[in-house]
């Protein structure tokens, strides 16, 4: 097992890695849209937000020698799940290889977030 960690994403805000590599996959930790840059969520809306998220799971990726075209499963967390419409706009994006995902809604998200995005996918 090797521990991936890049200043491209932004640090654990807790006892946990940003990802961990375990045979033949990557497995992120959730991200949340925090800009590694500046340590904050600077986004307002879903859309600004899931880019974020989704920009900080392919700095992991990319930091442990895969893509995003190489995620297998997605686990995605909305605090309201009324942002589902645009929130899907915005993943398609990005995980264009269709990967397998479970969507839920959840009360609270770390620092007020309105999106948290982990994926595994293969090296």
């Amino acid at each position: 097992m090797k521990t991936i960690s890049t200043a491209n994403a932004p640090a654990a805000i807790g006892p946990y890695s940003q990802a961990k590599i375990c045979g033949n996959l990557v497995f992120t930790s959730g991200q949340i849209p925090v800009n590694p840059a500046t340590g904050k969520v600077e986004e307002l809306d879903i859309v600004g937000q899931t880019k974020q998220a989704c920009e900080n799971i392919k700095a992991l990726l990319e930091a442990a020698g895969s893509s995003m075209d190489k995620v297998v499963k997605t686990l995605c967390f909305l605090s309201d799940i009324a942002d589902f419409s645009d929130f899907n706009d915005t993943y398609k994006e990005y995980f264009t290889s269709c990967p397998a995902r479970s969507c839920v809604a959840v009360k609270d998200i770390p620092k007020g977030c309105l999106v948290e995005i982990e994926a595994i996918a293969e090296l």
